[in-house]
């Protein structure tokens, strides 16, 4: 781990972010992964007693739970974290950005690949589940309490419960400025009504 170019991606990502060395000392996420890459380390040189335990400690410390089979890539950043859980087959891309309360779970399934992997590039809202061994596309967008149980394409956003994709063409959003699940679903509903309108006064003409 590159704990430089790390701490420049929390500042770039984080507005509130005054100082590298104030990202350091007081970001409960950053800790997290600082936990997790010694778990890693320990769990893929066989030390696995060694690495859960240091995960667990990590958990109680930070509270974000890792699994030190994960496997993550560089400048991940962790905003707030607490109460993120993250399973121990999935797999992150480089530069994403998970916000609190996300899990990247499984769904019951108990041996192979279980968990979410994400793409280069990916950012996870609040409370955002993404469950199974799915795949969710570079460059996309995961909007906050979404629950994810499908692949995801590249440069796409998911909204909803389930999770459904809106295709962004590129735009950057973050969790704040996604779209509204409930609007979309409405607008959808009174597009099909104004079409069986139309039907039915072609019938009747």
């Amino acid at each position: 781990m590159n704990l430089g170019e790390t701490l420049r991606a929390y500042q770039k990502n984080d507005p509130a972010a005054r100082s590298k060395l104030e990202i350091f000392l007081l970001y409960n996420g950053l800790h997290a992964i600082l936990y997790y890459r010694v778990a890693h380390w320990l769990y893929l040189h066989h030390c696995k007693f060694l690495a859960r335990w240091l995960s667990q400690h990590a958990k109680w410390t930070t509270g974000v739970e890792i699994h030190p089979a994960a496997t993550i890539g560089r400048r991940l950043v962790i905003d707030h974290g607490t109460g993120i859980v993250i399973g121990a087959t999935t797999e992150i891309g480089d530069d994403c950005l998970l916000y609190q309360c996300v899990t990247l779970g499984g769904t019951g399934i108990t041996t192979g690949k279980r968990h979410p992997t994400l793409g280069n590039n990916v950012m996870v809202g609040s409370g955002a589940k993404i469950l199974g061994p799915i795949k969710i596309g570079d460059n996309s967008r995961v909007a906050a309490n979404a629950v994810v149980l499908r692949d995801v394409p590249e440069n796409s956003t998911v909204v909803g419960v389930p999770g459904r994709v809106v295709r962004v063409n590129g735009e950057k959003l973050d969790h704040v400025h996604t779209p509204d699940p409930v609007a979309l679903e409405l607008q959808e509903l009174r597009q099909r009504v104004e079409e069986l309108e139309r039907q039915l006064q072609r019938k009747e003409s």
